[in-house]
């Protein structure tokens, strides 16, 4: 299943069903006047987010969604069937965007949560309704209103309690493999993470959503390397924990390159909670290793944490220094269940 985080699709409610213009005739009943139905109502277009849905590759293959037409009205009175609507289910986290991708027209962060973003065209009035007493046989009908029509982004910002940051190759994979059930590609070259992965990580008798982020590298937000745009999936995070290879030249540089990266972010990331730890202490030496914290602490004006995610050293103290950041309340739903977040995803309805 391909991780899709982004699609432009478009939309149109259903039009309105015709008025009819009819007249009551009936044996014995001399005059029996106007009984022409109304239009019945064009369905809506309606949002649903879905906690078993984790990607919109659904949206690549089918761009154009349009709700049902509103039947006509007929004779006796009869009013016309209302449309269908039609409900989109996307993954928890979606954004709904005008055209523009700057317009929020929609939020949908709950599991459950719906929205009707197009409401179909009213149903034309029969005949009927334009009976008076100085009117009595009126010869008008009107069409049904036509329903709205709209290109919108869908964009997916994933729900998860902590993010992890850094170059590529620092670990952050194996960090997470180590402590979640995740399965991510690991290997011995950069961008071995083409997107993100979650994972459920119990610590310290909680649960909580961790996020690996594809790396970053310098020039990232001119679109160097896979470029900052699965960094929209750490927005939500309450804390960042950014992750330094301590094989790497210079463990103060390679700080810097990231958080210049995350600082020329629109999404405030630079100003989340964030703890700077240093990964692969196991694959140097004791002298290199102080070294490197030197540098690091320097770069960064704060103590790193020390942890060998190959090895599991010092990795108890990250998870607990990230649980105290994470407080009581976790901020999706699937680590209070403990849900695996990767499910199967199934097509929209309708």
């Amino acid at each position: 299943m391909k991780f899709l985080d982004q699609a432009k699709i478009y939309l149109k409610s259903g039009d309105g069903g015709r008025g009819s213009m009819s007249f009551r005739r009936e044996k014995f009943i001399e005059f029996g006047g106007p009984d022409g139905g109304d239009g019945g109502k064009g369905g809506d277009i309606a949002f649903e987010a879905a906690n078993n849905l984790n990607t919109l590759i659904d949206y690549r293959y089918q761009q154009h969604f349009r709700a049902q037409k509103g039947r006509g009205g007929s004779g006796a009175n009869k009013t016309g069937a209302k449309g269908r609507d039609l409900v989109l289910r996307v993954p928890v986290g979606t954004q709904i965007l005008d055209d523009d991708k700057e317009t929020v027209l929609a939020d949908l962060t709950e599991p459950g949560q719906r929205i009707v973003l197009l409401r179909g065209g009213d149903g034309g009035f029969g005949n009927s309704h334009y009976k008076s007493s100085t009117n009595q046989a009126p010869r008008r009908a009107d069409p049904g209103w036509p329903g709205r029509e709209l290109w919108v982004w869908l964009r997916l910002k994933l729900i998860a309690d902590a993010g992890l940051v850094g170059l590529p190759n620092a670990g952050k994979s194996t960090f997470l493999s180590v402590v979640s059930a995740a399965k991510p590609k690991i290997a011995d070259y950069p961008f071995t993470t083409l997107h993100p992965q979650l994972g459920v990580v119990n610590a310290q008798g909680r649960e909580f959503v961790l996020a690996d982020i594809p790396g970053l590298i310098e020039g990232a937000h001119e679109g160097a390397g896979l470029g900052d745009r699965f960094l929209g999936h750490v927005e939500r995070c309450r804390v960042l924990l950014h992750l330094i290879d301590a094989t790497c030249e210079h463990a103060g540089k390679a700080y810097k390159t990231v958080r210049t990266e995350l600082e020329a972010y629109e999404g405030h990331l630079a100003d989340k909670i964030e703890i700077v730890a240093l990964n692969k202490i196991d694959a140097v030496a004791p002298d290199e290793l102080k070294k490197q914290k030197d540098r690091l602490k320097r770069a960064a004006k704060k103590t790193p944490l020390l942890f060998s995610a190959a090895t599991g050293e010092g990795v108890p103290e990250a998870l607990k220094a990230l649980v105290e950041v994470i407080g009581e309340a976790p901020v999706s739903l699937k680590a209070k269940g403990g849900q695996d977040p990767w499910t199967p995803a199934t097509p929209p309805q309708g």
